[in-house]
């Protein structure tokens, strides 16, 4: 697909972006505004980005792109960033700098939680009953082994970090394994509504068999499970990552899973993206690995689409977005 603009005579306002889930969607944009979209396979870096937004009004992004500062300023029409999926961490959107601008930050709740709530345990289970680790066996030839036996899911503890939509739906399905469920977040009413005791972030470390991680990423979160965190959990017990990479410290993941202070960790997300073809994490056997792909679901994506292009109708219509990541922008508005 080849990246162009969309014309048609009298449109009002123009819309960026750079990789389009499912184009279907634009259709309720192209009445009032040209809608450019990506060309396959480019990465749109800050360079490109600030190429490309001079004269538009509104951008719909991924986790892989990066709204810096540098794009902000020179977004001299830019009303609105929206991204598809959950809200947008500060490695995707410079928070300050938009609201500086008055620019609107949405994103789509709940778009893509089954999906990905769906992945991790997909992961938990990969993990519990060495998947990955006997289907490689299967292909040298070799058939099963004692030595690696696998565990049950019923009956474990599972701490989740975050309980914002995401960690919620991982919670309502585990229920039907009978887990018991750890939760450390801020949203208290969640706990109590998908049935998880409250505890502090040590205790759930210390007392998880699977700890899985579905909060934002934060200035209070950036690097949350560091080394020292690592070694409060059980040498029996996994590590889940469906949120951000920077949210665990990578080195010390690492080297936690080198030394065997924890058996295995799951992880869809890393520190720098797309993954380095260098990082040992690629040739960890108590890994397993996905390319920051948990969202990607037929479903997922057509939800996520709509809701984004809906929002950014929302706003040229001087209407007020359903989803606003920087509500203190409104007034300005």
């Amino acid at each position: 697909m080849r990246a162009c603009w969309v014309n048609f005579m009298g449109k009002k306002f123009k819309v960026l972006i750079p990789e389009p889930e499912w184009e279907e969607s634009h259709s309720i944009l192209e009445e009032i505004a040209e809608v450019k979209v990506g060309e396959v396979d480019k990465v749109y870096d800050e360079n490109l980005l600030i190429d490309e937004i001079r004269d538009v009004d509104a951008i719909i992004i991924t986790s892989q792109h990066h709204i810096t500062r540098k794009v902000i300023e020179k977004g001299e029409k830019l009303k609105v960033v929206v991204k598809y999926g959950s809200k947008p961490g500060t490695d995707n959107v410079d928070y300050e700098a938009a609201s500086e601008k008055g620019i609107l930050i949405c994103y789509t709740p709940g778009a893509n939680s089954d999906s990905v709530a769906e992945h991790t345990i997909g992961l938990i289970l990969a993990l519990l009953k060495n998947l990955c680790t006997n289907h490689f066996r299967l292909r040298r030839a070799e058939w099963r082994d004692t030595n690696l036996l696998g565990y049950e899911l019923l009956g474990k503890t599972v701490g989740i970090v975050g309980l914002g939509s995401v960690g919620c739906k991982v919670a309502e399905k585990l229920r039907g394994f009978g887990v018991e469920l750890l939760a450390y977040t801020k949203a208290q009413e969640n706990a109590k509504r998908v049935g998880a005791t409250l505890v502090d972030l040590n205790t759930l470390l210390t007392k998880s068999d699977i700890v899985t991680v579905h909060t934002g990423l934060r200035d209070d979160t950036y690097h949350l499970i560091g080394e020292e965190e690592l070694k409060l959990m059980k040498k029996s017990a996994i590590i889940i990552n469906t949120a951000r990479g920077a949210i665990i410290n990578e080195k010390a993941l690492i080297k936690a899973l080198k030394k065997g202070w924890i058996t295995g960790a799951g992880l869809d997300v890393f520190k720098e993206e797309p993954i380095r073809p260098d990082s040992p994490l690629l040739w960890l056997d108590n890994v397993i690995l996905s390319p920051h792909s948990a969202s990607f679901t037929y479903e997922a994506f057509r939800r996520e689409a709509f809701t984004a292009a809906e929002e950014v109708l929302r706003v040229f219509q001087g209407k007020k977005p359903l989803f606003i990541a920087n509500p203190k922008v409104i007034p300005k508005s």
